[in-house]
C-alpha cells in the first residue's frame, strides 16, 4: 500500500473509463436483466455522486464512489478493482476512504445493493468483514430475487 494515492476522479482518464465499462459489463453479464443497477460513466457524472481511483504510480488500481441519498444518508456506488490487482487490499482500502467520506460530509448511515449470484460473494465478504449488515432495499430498490442490500451505521 506504500505509494498508493487515492484522487477524486473526474472520469476523463482511459483508463478509469476502461474500467468503469468492464464493471458496467460484468454487472450485465452476472444480473439479470433489469437487475443491473452500476452506474454508467453519465450516471457517474450525476453532481450528488463523487467517484474516487486508487494508483500506484500511473496504474489504476480500484475505484469506489458515494452517491448522496439525502443529507444524512449515502450510497456505495461502482466498487471494482482492476483486474491485475485482485487481492491486494485495494477494494478494503478505496472503502475506508469512502467510509470516511461518508463520515466527513455527516452521513449517519451508508448503505448499498449488490448481486446475490457467486461472482458477488467476494463483495459479500469485504462489506461484512467492514461491519455492513444487511438490510431491506432502500431508496427506491425493491428486487429482493437478485439483489442484496447493506447498510453500515455512522454514528
Amino acid at each position: 500500500m506504500s505509494g498508493w494515492r487515492i484522487v477524486e476522479d473526474d472520469l476523463t482518464h482511459p483508463a478509469v473509463i476502461a474500467l468503469l465499462e468492464l464493471h458496467v459489463r460484468s454487472a450485465n453479464e452476472n444480473s439479470p436483466p433489469g437487475s443491473v443497477f452500476a452506474l454508467d460513466l453519465t450516471g457517474l457524472r450525476d453532481p450528488a455522486v463523487t467517484l474516487w481511483t486508487a494508483w500506484e504510480g500511473a496504474e489504476l488500481l480500484g475505484m469506489g464512489a458515494l452517491k448522496q441519498l439525502d443529507a444524512r444518508h449515502g450510497e456505495i456506488k461502482s466498487m471494482r478493482t482492476a483486474p491485475t490487482h485482485l487481492r491486494r487490499g485495494v477494494a478494503s482500502v478505496v472503502l475506508a476512504h469512502v467510509i470516511a467520506a461518508a463520515r466527513a460530509r455527516g452521513y449517519r448511515r451508508l448503505s448499498l445493493e449488490t448481486g446475490t449470484t457467486p461472482p458477488f460473494s467476494p463483495a459479500h465478504a469485504l462489506y461484512e468483514r467492514t461491519g455492513f449488515v444487511e438490510c431491506d432495499p432502500f431508496a427506491g430498490y425493491s428486487d429482493r430475487v437478485f439483489a442484496r442490500y447493506y447498510t453500515l451505521a455512522l454514528e
